[in-house]
């Protein structure tokens, strides 16, 4: 049972009889005693007259997945199964980041009938997000009472990461077919395989001259090459503490994430295998042997429940993750945080073991606003903050010396320039025969 903002008006209305009857002569306590227990004995036969809110069917439509930040329209159709006219309001729990309204619907079903209600969401967290019930409170003929009932009504929908990085793709795909198509290269590496013969033109390496061919054709032949297909690439995504910093709108996995999606829709379209793991001390995420069109959405659909850990990772165990997904990796693609040389130790000494057989980059998301701020010096708050600043600069640069130092490649830029960055240093290494 509840009760509606009506009845303490019907119980200030009752201030005027007893007032009225204390001129009169009557024991005004007396009065104010009768009159509450009439105003409670309505309510509650109020209440009884109301209908059951259990009596209800619940029925979803609902999306099972939606991407973060996106607003999406769930619907409920609610049957009244009771014989009484179902009036009130209804509260889908959803939880708070769903982002769904505050507002309660209000309903108005006559026995045996539906009704459809909209709940829009717009998810502002990752993951999977659940309702397990619905509340309905329904109001009595008078309104002054009601009865409240919970009908369990489970759902879940998934949130997806929002792949906003995916407008930088045109471009760099435009590159790609540019690189294998239109102009294959003319530089010989492990990265490559022959294409077709053309005649030689001046400024062209004449270590790509076929002798044989051109005895036979009786002009100089040369021989072009493009990137080799059937690479192996795997991309590691740290979800330890570090994951967890705010860099920008969004945390360090946000970023790691968006990159390495751009990275596999290239790496995909390029004829290359792709294989992920998100890993502190255990995997949160695997995702391996799946190529061409399916690989995107297994892709998202894996990431989206992955949260940081609160724990330091084990760099040993996740270099072996990334050697039993693949045996021959063409490229490995480590997604951290850039720690001072000295907190970074488990990494950088396990790091050696990768570079001996594989090529691999180093990327991390930092805060756009670093430079800025270190560069402030108008109170003692800001100097300090400043002195923060370019210590995590130079920590940074250390970093990514001692990254350089133990054979691999360190990428560092903002959550928006990441993802292009590590694609265009993949274009890169496919355009130059490394990979």
């Amino acid at each position: 049972m509840y009760l509606t903002g009506r009845l303490p008006l019907l119980v200030g209305l009752g201030v005027i009889p007893v007032i009225l009857l204390a001129v009169a002569g009557a024991d005004p306590w007396l009065c104010m005693v009768g009159w509450l227990l009439l105003c409670a004995g309505v309510a509650c036969a109020d209440a009884a007259a109301a209908a059951d809110p259990r009596l209800v069917d619940i029925a979803r439509t609902i999306p099972g997945r939606v991407l973060l930040g996106e607003g999406v329209q769930t619907e409920l159709r609610v049957r009244n199964t009771g014989s009484r006219l179902l009036r009130g309001r209804l509260r889908d729990a959803w939880q708070p980041t769903a982002g769904a309204p505050l507002a309660r619907a209000v309903i108005e079903i006559p026995p045996g009938e539906s009704r459809r209600v909209s709940i829009p969401l717009r998810p502002r967290r990752r993951g999977e997000l659940t309702s397990r019930f619905v509340v309905i409170r329904a109001d009595g003929p008078l309104r002054l009472a009601g009865r409240q009932g919970r009908v369990d009504a489970p759902a879940a929908v998934r949130v997806l990461p929002p792949f906003t990085s995916r407008r930088h793709l045109p471009s760099r795909l435009a590159r790609l077919r540019e690189m294998d198509g239109n102009t294959s290269v003319q530089m010989r590496g492990q990265g490559t395989e022959f294409d077709s013969l053309r005649e030689y033109v001046r400024g062209d390496d004449v270590r790509s001259i076929d002798w044989r061919a051109t005895a036979r054709a009786g002009s100089t032949m040369l021989r072009t090459w493009r990137p080799e297909r059937d690479r192996h690439v795997v991309v590691l995504i740290d979800t330890g503490r570090t994951s967890a910093a705010r860099v920008g709108d969004g945390v360090r996995l946000d970023a790691a994430m968006e990159a390495a999606l751009l990275l596999s829709a290239l790496a995909t379209r390029a004829g290359d295998h792709v294989h992920l793991v998100m890993f502190d001390r255990v995997a949160r995420a695997r995702v391996t042997g799946v190529d061409g069109a399916p690989l995107l959405p297994a892709l998202v659909d894996a990431m989206a429940p992955a949260q940081p850990q609160l724990i330091d990772t084990d760099w040993d165990a996740a270099f072996a993750q990334v050697r039993a997904l693949t045996s021959r990796p063409s490229l490995v693609v480590l997604l951290t945080a850039q720690d001072a040389p000295e907190a970074a130790r488990g990494l950088l000494g396990s790091l050696t073991s990768l570079t001996r057989r594989t090529l691999v980059l180093v990327g991390s998301a930092t805060d756009a606003e670093l430079h800025d701020v270190a560069g402030a010096r108008g109170d003692a708050a800001e100097v300090y903050r400043a002195a923060s600043a370019e210590r995590a600069i130079r920590d940074a640069e250390r970093f990514a010396s001692a990254v350089g130092r133990a054979g691999a490649e360190a990428i560092a830029d903002t959550p928006d320039d990441l993802p292009p960055r590590v694609a265009d240093r993949y274009l890169a290494l496919k355009a130059t025969g490394r990979l």
